[in-house]
């Protein structure tokens, strides 16, 4: 057969060889380029007005309106830097050696808040005068005498009972001394002797019974031998409590204003009552008024029933 004849013609103009299926016929490209001749240019993007004029149905948009959906491994959307500060701060990642650190800096920090706050914390003296400061010496000073002369009046006791040549009758004498010596203490005799008296007025009821101790406390530091309020003894076992409406002491109720008789030195007692601080300026913020005078002959008449102990007995044989 001729060619150019045949009805199926190669691509060639040869024809194909018999029991091969025809080749598809190849698309025609462009001088001097490799894309297809039938490939035709992307439109251009919408804008989001247009995706919002035709609602939402362009090309990657929902039907809906809402954003497609971001593909797996495709990168998120840009982060803001307060995003970034945010997400690099919290949730905290903290390792064991940081939290350790992190503990003993709070406690270092504690420890130095609290050092701080005690030093700078106002003392009563901080801010006294000269005069004050040298009265609160002098009475340290004379506290400190009492305890002396004390001890020497012990020892010389002592002694007088190891040379006496009749110890039997010095023993006696003693005995006799120091008996009256703890009535006086016990309350179970009168006493007479210098000292002051200090009265107290509350009108505004606002002195309770723990001013009252404090002011007995300090009365026996400074030094006093005898202690009556109105018309009860001041004992060692003695206390004092609240009840409505005023204040009992010993279980016997106290009317003010509140009388005390002191007996012992008057110039160790008043200083120790007027010292900054001490029991007057307490008792004055509590709007009561304090009034001490020094008095050359105090009486302490009010006595208290002596009482055998139901269980003590004495050592001495």
């Amino acid at each position: 057969m001729p060619m150019g004849t045949d009805e199926n013609p190669g691509r060639d103009g040869t024809a194909p060889e018999p029991g091969r299926a025809p080749e598809e016929p190849r698309t025609a490209r462009s001088a001097g380029t490799d894309r297809p001749a039938d490939r035709r240019p992307m439109p251009p993007e919408s804008s989001a007005a247009d995706r919002k004029a035709d609602g939402g149905h362009a090309a990657g948009g929902a039907p809906d309106g809402t954003e497609p959906a971001t593909e797996p491994g495709a990168p998120g959307p840009a982060m803001t830097g307060r995003q970034r500060l945010v997400a690099g701060l919290w949730p905290p990642r903290l390792t064991r050696a940081q939290l350790i650190v992190a503990l003993l800096l709070f406690i270092l920090g504690l420890g130095l808040a609290i050092q701080v706050r005690s030093t700078s914390d106002s003392s009563a003296l901080r801010g006294a005068r000269q005069e004050d400061l040298v009265r609160i010496l002098d009475e340290l000073d004379n506290r400190s005498q009492r305890l002396t002369d004390e001890q020497r009046r012990l020892e010389g006791q002592k002694t007088e009972l190891e040379n006496s040549s009749d110890q039997a009758e010095e023993a006696r004498k003693q005995t006799v001394e120091k008996e009256q010596q703890l009535g006086v203490l016990a309350g179970t005799v009168a006493a007479q002797g210098p000292g002051i008296n200090l009265t107290i007025n509350d009108p505004t009821h606002s002195v309770e019974a723990d001013k009252l101790l404090d002011t007995i406390q300090e009365l026996r530091a400074a030094g006093a031998e005898a202690v009556q309020i109105n018309d009860v003894r001041i004992v060692a076992g003695s206390y004092v409590s609240d009840v409505r409406g005023g204040v009992e002491v010993d279980g016997k109720r106290v009317a003010q204003p509140y009388r005390f008789k002191v007996i012992g030195k008057p110039e160790d007692l008043e200083p120790a009552l007027n010292i900054p601080g001490g029991v007057v300026q307490t008792l004055e913020k509590e709007q009561a008024t304090v009034s001490v005078s020094r008095d050359e002959k105090i009486i302490v008449d009010a006595l208290r029933e002596a009482k055998r102990p139901d269980y003590a007995r004495s050592s001495s044989r």
